[in-house]
């Protein structure tokens, strides 16, 4: 019986560079938007509730979080597939990255939409 592959590892890696490089640029762009602040103020709470009701700021912080947690838990997943060698374990590691990584950005979608209030 052949296995079925729904992606190459090689457009896996694709994502994972891809990934790791959009997250360079949406970090820099999120502490260049904490840079005209002063520490202090950013620190405050209600400075940071006002973030949240900033659509920019918002979309920002979920692109952190989508692009982190799947160039993260890709990185994960490849350091587990040079441990051992079998179908089974590749199985079992991308299973359980996968529904990692969708498990962090359900819980932090739902703080992003707590804390603005939806």
């Amino acid at each position: 019986m052949a296995s079925r592959t729904i992606l190459k590892e090689s457009q896996i890696m694709k994502i994972h560079y891809i990934t790791g490089i959009a997250a360079i640029f949406v970090v820099a762009l999120h502490i260049m938007m904490r840079l005209v602040v002063p520490f202090e103020q950013s620190l405050e709470y209600d400075y940071i509730i006002a973030n949240y009701k900033n659509i920019v700021y918002v979309l920002i912080l979920e692109a952190i979080l989508v692009l982190i947690s799947v160039h993260g838990f890709n990185g994960i997943r490849i350091i587990l597939l040079e441990l051992r060698q079998s179908r089974a374990w590749e199985n079992m590691v991308t299973v359980v990255t996968i529904s990692a990584m969708i498990g962090l950005i359900a819980y932090g979608t739902r703080t992003i939409i707590l804390a603005n209030g939806l």
